[in-house]
């Protein structure tokens, strides 16, 4: 098991701080990925995303690593981490979420699907333990089981027989897992995925079914693709309940930064989005006193930082006009600093989390932060 070995308890809430250790290091939870799908974090380069952004932990995705470039050309870089010099942790996604979104161009197997590469058409075939034998190339510290996440809405029998289908491929990953053996000799970690949509029987069934498994921790899957916000925080709240306390708890892409500090409160430890840095690619940026959109004519002459709290890269060297300029002038340079900045908020707010959830004081913070960063400029 990956043992989160818990260092404090919020007062009013289920939020706790923690650290779990890995070959290429600790990790401080609660925590936000960066999101690295093809190895690089768009738009930042690994010197800044360590030193500057402090990240401490990034995401890569099997799927396309296994399209692009290629399982051959990782095993003789050495694996991800020497390949793309990140010398920190690194979680895989099984590719599961990537092929599913592919509706059109997938079938569905009792062991595995079949699909078509979004590149070029090319027709593959993932099984649970072809990927964990990706990702024993890749050699990600963490490593996520194959799974079927089912779509929202969908009716109960349907979200029955992926949940199932989900089941028996943990069964075959967790074997598949302890037949193979990490090939750059650093130890390798993996999760199980729980599903079952919007049905808690159905959540609590697949979650019983992987700790029945048993793997080194578990992910909540199949969430924010769609339903209502509040009924995500539900199942959150309610498995967090019933997932072990002395493991790190997932929640796989999500969200916003409001969506991050209420799933803190109900005890999650990790999270990964794309949000960051998309959104910073379309000059949407987020701040401690709200969201500013930065191609908005009224920052032509603001000469102001980004964020007058923030004490990032960009904030400390770089206006509101100068970034709008970069923006409108269509400039590569606007997709960098805005993305460093983004980041710098999401591993700022993580951070800042665990320090009230030490002081006990969490859930009063939490609510008004979420005011706070809620405004829209």
């Amino acid at each position: 098991m990956l043992k989160l070995n818990i260092i404090s308890e919020d007062k009013g809430s289920k939020a706790r701080t923690g650290i779990f250790e890995t070959d290429h290091g600790i990790v401080e939870t609660p925590i936000f990925m960066p999101v690295g799908t093809q190895g690089t974090v768009k738009a930042v380069n690994q010197f800044l995303l360590e030193n500057e952004i402090k990240a401490q932990i990034v995401l890569s995705n099997t799927y396309h690593l296994y399209l692009r470039p290629g399982t051959d050309v990782l095993e003789s870089a050495g694996g991800l981490h020497k390949f793309m010099n990140w010398n920190k942790p690194i979680l895989t996604d099984s590719g599961g979420y990537q092929v599913f979104s592919l509706a059109e161009l997938r079938k569905l197997r009792e062991n595995g699907v079949e699909f078509k590469s979004h590149l070029d058409g090319s027709k593959h075939f993932f099984s649970p333990e072809k990927v964990i034998q990706i990702q024993r190339s890749i050699g990600s510290d963490i490593m996520m089981v194959l799974d079927e996440c089912s779509p929202y809405p969908c009716d109960y029998d349907y979200a029955k027989k992926s949940t199932e289908l989900t089941s028996k491929w943990a069964v075959m990953n967790k074997v598949a897992f302890e037949n193979s053996s990490s090939k750059y000799g650093h130890k390798q970690f993996l999760f199980g995925i729980i599903q079952g949509s919007v049905y808690k029987d159905l959540r609590r069934k697949s979650l019983n079914d992987l700790l029945e498994v048993g793997f080194d921790s578990y992910a909540i899957g199949g969430l924010a693709v769609g339903e209502p916000v509040e009924q995500m925080y539900d199942i959150v709240d309610f498995l967090t309940d019933l997932m072990p306390v002395d493991m790190p708890r997932y929640l796989m892409g999500v969200g916003r930064p409001e969506n991050l500090l209420e799933s803190i409160s109900l005890g999650v430890d990790m999270f990964d989005c794309v949000m960051p840095t998309r959104n910073a690619r379309n000059a949407y940026i987020f701040t401690w006193n709200g969201t500013l959109s930065m191609r908005n004519a009224k920052y032509k002459k603001d000469f102001k930082p980004l964020d007058e709290n923030c004490d990032c890269y960009t904030c400390r060297n770089y206006s509101r006009a100068y970034l709008r300029h970069l923006f409108v002038a269509d400039e590569i340079l606007a997709l960098e600093l805005a993305s460093i900045h983004n980041l710098y908020f999401y591993l700022d707010l993580v951070s800042k989390s665990r320090e009230q959830i030490k002081l006990g004081n969490f859930n009063n913070w939490k609510k008004s932060i979420i005011k706070q960063i809620s405004i829209k400029n």
